[in-house]
């Protein structure tokens, strides 16, 4: 069991460290694009945001789930798939600051669905 938990535990800091990453992109790119507009053209592409959501949601779907099977609470789940679902809206909307509050509103959720996952297995 404690291997379990132990697994657990470390998916998740994985997860919310990829959580800091993507609020470290989010924050930076729209710094980035203020003050040199070509080098924001890379880090604004399409291809970065989707493959960026895919990882979240793949690593979400394994931690979080893993964390019901193992401990049984399911508001871990469903907080971070809610977090998830803000960052998958932000997606559909146009680059701007809207989107950037969003996407870092949508992280913030993951990760704190993430803490909670962690600290339920404890």
């Amino acid at each position: 069991m404690n291997a379990r938990v132990a697994t657990g535990g470390l998916l998740d800091r994985l997860a919310m460290g990829l959580s800091g990453l993507c609020l470290v992109h989010c924050l930076a790119t729209s710094i980035i694009l203020a003050l040199l507009a070509s080098a924001g053209g890379l880090l604004f592409s399409p291809m970065v945001h989707e493959v960026g959501l895919t990882l979240a949601i793949g690593l979400g779907a394994f931690s979080l789930g893993r964390g019901v099977i193992d401990h049984g609470f399911m508001m871990p789940s469903a907080v971070g798939g809610l977090g998830l679902g803000v960052m998958a809206g932000a997606l559909t909307l146009t680059h701007g600051p809207e989107e950037t509050a969003y996407t870092i509103i949508g992280v913030a959720i993951l990760a704190l669905g993430h803490d909670l996952n962690r600290r339920a297995g404890i």
